[in-house]
């Protein structure tokens, strides 16, 4: 099982410089960059949790991230739908959004013990909602990505990389 016991202990393996956008192009090729990254070093998938407020640009990077794995679709927030896939040759891709979901059994309704144990990519928006659950080692190490508002209506975006 994926979802263990509440936890918020995390162990932070590498955590990047804050990097500042001022544009949804410019957190588009961020994200885009950081797919890149994870295709390269993660070939079989990894976690991305996106954390911010409402309106941060969760979205707009998950696009990116999407492009930067090959993905050349259009991705769609899935804010109703929930969980949305995509995939570019032998990559898979969940897009999972968070938001309209409250508590741990409408979590576990979802099925996303199975596509967290799966391989593949998953971008879970909203991701703080789930972080405390993801119990290493069955999930893997992880990544944490959080966009912050910034006072000039930039974004500032951190990666973190958490240990399983």
């Amino acid at each position: 099982m994926i979802f263990g016991s509440l936890s918020t202990t995390l162990t932070f393996v590498r955590r990047s410089a804050p990097i500042h956008t001022v544009s949804p192009e410019q957190t588009f090729e961020e994200g885009k960059a950081l797919g890149a990254r994870l295709a390269a070093e993660f070939p079989r998938g990894v976690v991305v949790l996106l954390i911010g407020p409402l309106g941060a640009g969760k979205t707009v990077l998950a696009k990116g991230i999407a492009r930067g794995l090959g993905i050349e679709e259009p991705v769609a927030s899935p804010t109703y739908t929930i969980i949305s896939e995509y995939r570019a040759d032998s990559r898979l891709l969940h897009h999972v959004d968070l938001y309209r979901i409250e508590g741990r059994e409408q979590l576990e309704n979802l099925g996303l013990d199975d596509i967290i144990a799966g391989t593949g990519y998953v971008l879970v928006e909203w991701g703080e909602k789930i972080e405390g659950w993801l119990a290493a080692p069955a999930a893997g190490p992880h990544f944490r990505v959080t966009l912050a508002l910034a006072s000039d209506g930039g974004r500032d975006i951190t990666v973190e990389e958490v240990a399983a």
